[in-house]
């Protein structure tokens, strides 16, 4: 017998939060492992110039928090927007990436960004394991 469609609603919102924090959680601890990756990166596709080792730590661990936020489901409104924004951003910078079909990993950005707006759509529904508590009615 087939669950109810809001507890299957609930696990697929749960699994679309947690494997996309992880993601975002790789990409945070990468600044704090390889902090030269997080400035090149920095460089090449957003175009700012020399970028200090202690900007790229700020960055990470404002960037840790985001995504530790997010992946609790605390004020889903802000953190969801805020990972979805900082997601879209990055997809739209990276356009040269999707040029070059020796690198097609870039394309993965797609399906995470639709994730994260169907994630951002559906927030008031992701209550499972979530600490941000019920919304509407």
């Amino acid at each position: 017998m087939t669950p109810p469609l809001d507890r299957r609603l609930a696990v697929s919102l749960l699994l679309l939060r947690l494997s996309l924090a992880l993601v975002f959680t790789a990409w945070a601890l990468d600044k704090f492992v390889n902090p030269d990756h997080g400035a090149a990166v920095l460089q090449g596709f957003y175009g700012l110039g020399a970028v200090p080792r202690e900007a790229i730590f700020a960055l990470g661990a404002a960037q840790a928090l985001l995504v530790l936020a997010f992946a609790a489901g605390l004020a889903r409104t802000v953190t969801y927007g805020a990972v979805l924004a900082m997601h879209a951003v990055t997809t739209l910078v990276s356009w040269r990436a999707y040029l070059d079909l020796d690198n097609i990993l870039f394309y993965a950005a797609f399906p995470m960004l639709a994730a994260l707006i169907a994630l951002f759509l559906l927030r008031d529904e992701d209550r499972l394991f979530s600490l941000g508590g019920r919304r509407g009615p």
